[in-house]
């Protein structure tokens, strides 16, 4: 069987690793102040309720942070950058800018960002797809996979796997409108705050990238941290 065709669903893992088996709580729900690891290579999910904030920290500085949201009351609804680019009329958001869904409503602000605001919305999570055209034989994990098995692990499951917001990826894209793939610009301890404008679940991946280098010139993903706090 090739990779391509399998899973059929694409709700289905292509593989697992540990982030099914250690979500934050079983349902996701967060400790409000707590600081949590997303480890290396891994996902994890957490809830925030209308209008708590999620500091996302890029703790060595080098580290991609694939994120998504999902409406709580609909996974349907979700965070889409085909629907955000127009709403913003930019391709990469700035504090203050409304993130939204697929629904045309906000589903999260930026509300800080102590980073210089290179972050990604064109490139696609990454999959085993992905590792395979880049030569990657067998299983390699990818954001794709941690962000379905992340929901599994707090009983979720993800409707499909949206266009992420690439916290911190480097993809300049030239004059000519072609794009390169460059190590993160941003310092260690770089945050972003987003703000829950519903009830939502917010999925983070700290990207298994180690082929090109999204994740630093030395080739190594590393943990990012996350925290929520009242609004």
């Amino acid at each position: 069987m090739t990779p391509y065709r399998h899973p059929r669903l694409n709700c289905e893992p292509c593989g697992v690793n540990d982030t099914l088996h250690t979500p934050i709580s079983p349902d996701g729900t967060p400790v409000l102040g707590h600081s949590y690891l997303v480890p290396a290579r891994r996902g994890r999910a957490v809830r925030l309720a209308q209008g708590q904030g999620i500091r996302i920290v890029n703790t060595h500085g080098t580290q991609v942070c694939d994120t998504w949201a999902f409406s709580a009351e609909n996974p349907y609804e979700f965070m889409s950058w085909e629907h955000a680019r127009p709403a913003i009329n930019r391709i990469t958001p700035r504090v203050g800018d409304p993130l939204m869904s697929n629904r045309r409503r906000p589903i999260l602000t930026l509300t800080e960002d102590s980073s210089i605001g290179v972050h990604d919305t064109l490139m696609s999570a990454c999959d085993l797809y992905r590792f395979t055209t880049l030569g990657h034989h067998g299983y390699h994990d990818n954001c794709a996979d941690n962000l379905r098995l992340a929901l599994l692990a707090i009983g979720c499951v993800a409707p499909e796997v949206p266009q992420p917001l690439n916290l911190w990826m480097n993809i300049p894209v030239r004059q000519d409108l072609s794009v390169e793939w460059l190590a993160p610009v941003c310092r260690a301890g770089d945050h972003v705050v987003l703000r829950a404008e519903m009830d939502c679940i917010v999925v983070m991946s700290a990207c298994p990238q180690d082929i090109l280098p999204i994740n630093g010139n030395d080739l190594t993903p590393v943990d990012v941290s996350f925290s929520v706090h009242a609004g």
